[in-house]
């Protein structure tokens, strides 16, 4: 039995990861990362810190976030505790892709992970309080590289379960620039 079950998402280097769970009258046993069996699935990153984040409240967004190069971040997301709708935008130049999103519900129950590549921005909407969101990346944070796209730029048009009003997120992530006005420092690979 495979150790891992991978979709890909409507952009498809986007993969939403199920590592099988081995359950009996204690709980549960999953291995949520294995770098073989992510290989096999076309993932080869070398992650070099884990990050986690706890948001107290529902509908706390968080993004459209990614880091520049030399210091471009893949991600492996999933959730501790609760639920979040999980979204990532395709802002590589040159992708048949470009400017598309793609989204999943991840929730501790389920285990699910999404694996974001470099070239896509990221962010999430917490569904439930007290949501605690664990991640790896594959390069360290960097101040410098940190960047963003609005999350609710219309031109990308995200289905957030969360009206405006209602979010709750940092004035950074309010003032982020729209697509239209983001110069992309990624390019799509073959371009």
């Amino acid at each position: 039995m495979p150790k891992l079950a991978a979709v890909p998402l409507d952009v498809p280097e986007v993969l939403l990861i199920t590592p099988q769970k081995f359950t009996d009258n204690r709980g549960y046993f999953a291995e949520t990362y294995q770098a073989t069996d992510f290989a096999e699935l076309g993932i080869r990153c070398s992650f070099v810190q884990d990050s986690q984040a706890l948001s107290i409240q529902s509908n706390t967004v968080r993004g459209l976030h990614f880091q520049r190069p030399p210091m471009s971040q893949a991600k492996l997301v999933r959730v501790l505790r609760g639920r979040i709708f999980d979204a990532v935008v395709d802002i590589r130049r040159g992708s048949p892709t470009y400017g598309r999103w793609c989204a999943a519900t991840l929730t501790a129950e389920g285990g699910e992970q999404l694996f974001v590549p470099h070239g896509f921005a990221h962010a999430y909407c917490t569904l439930e309080p007290n949501t605690e969101v664990f991640y790896k990346v594959d390069n360290l944070y960097s101040k410098e590289c940190d960047g963003g796209v609005l999350w609710n730029d219309p031109a990308i048009g995200i289905s957030w379960p969360v009206a405006e009003r209602d979010a709750i997120m940092s004035e950074k992530d309010r003032n982020l620039p729209l697509l239209v006005n983001f110069n992309t420092p990624f390019q799509a690979q073959g371009v």
